[in-house]
């Protein structure tokens, strides 16, 4: 059972032509995490600029983060990919590197059928013997998993949960419902959602704004571990100030951007196409942070 808040942290950049990985600046803002108490470390996610790096990158990345992580806490690679050939052999590699669990999406650009789903899904699960997480985001990827190919899915050995990153409160309980009657979780991948999340069932939180505010979550975590929810409740309301300010930019800019200039780790810019924050932006990323001060 994961509980608590996992961080699916930035990929840091060099700002180099290659815009090379960064592993002393990954190491630091590891390290930063941990001090603040999260309970897991989720290399690959949508923060983490999957889309944009190679599979030797990808494979590569993970097995640093194994090691910097050195067992403190799980260490969750994503090995999504569109196609069922590519994510099997990077949940292979990534098993390989020591990850303790894989997320994988669900394929993107295209939309694949209920059944074609079933069968991708199962055939990863086959072919490695970690656990494997659901990730649900159709804002990326067009379209929601359907809650009978979950509740289908959740019968696999190895397929232990989903993250659901909809913001769609019905789908959330349709999923929770089948957590309920299943060896199965839900992981709330909505920042905005924690605290009703958890109210349903939830007991872990993939949580992207911990790269810039890890004890922020992880007191709301304690706080709704402990139904202290008037605690709850101001905590989660203090994350729309940086929710709000990610909008400025293209997705991961504005949270890399806010974490250098945080002064926490030098974790670089997105890569390209995705371009740095101007002059203007960054006094706006400044005054957000001068709210968490």
């Amino acid at each position: 059972m994961f509980k608590g808040i996992i961080t699916p942290i930035v990929t840091p950049f060099n700002r180099d032509e290659a815009q090379s990985i960064n592993y002393e600046a990954t190491k630091e803002h590891i390290e930063r995490l941990l001090a603040a108490g999260v309970q897991g470390i989720f290399a690959l996610g949508s923060n983490g600029e999957f889309h944009v790096l190679t599979h030797a990158e990808k494979t590569a990345f993970v097995e640093k983060v194994v090691g910097f992580v050195d067992h403190r806490v799980p260490v969750f690679a994503g090995a999504g990919a569109c196609s069922t050939r590519e994510t099997v052999s990077l949940a292979q590699e990534m098993e390989q590197s020591g990850a303790d669990a894989l997320s994988v999406v669900a394929p993107y650009f295209i939309k694949p059928t209920d059944a074609e789903l079933v069968e991708h899904y199962q055939t990863i699960a086959a072919s490695v013997n970690l656990p494997v997480i659901l990730y649900n985001i159709p804002k990326n990827t067009g379209y929601s998993l359907p809650p009978a190919v979950v509740e289908q899915l959740a019968q696999v050995e190895n397929i232990v949960g989903i993250k659901d990153s909809s913001g769609d409160l019905e789908l959330l309980q349709a999923y929770t419902d089948i957590a309920a009657a299943n060896d199965f979780q839900v992981l709330i991948g909505s920042d905005s959602k924690i605290s009703v999340a958890y109210q349903m069932g939830a007991k872990a939180a993939i949580a992207g704004t911990s790269n810039l505010l890890p004890k922020t979550l992880v007191a709301l975590d304690q706080a709704l571990a402990a139904g202290e929810y008037e605690t709850a409740n101001q905590l989660q309301g203090s994350i729309d100030v940086l929710r709000k300010a990610l909008k400025l930019g293209t997705v991961p800019a504005i949270l890399k951007r806010s974490i250098e200039l945080s002064g926490l780790a030098q974790v670089g810019p997105a890569r390209k196409p995705v371009t740095e924050p101007n002059q203007q932006t960054d006094e706006e990323i400044v005054k957000m942070l001068e709210f968490y001060r």
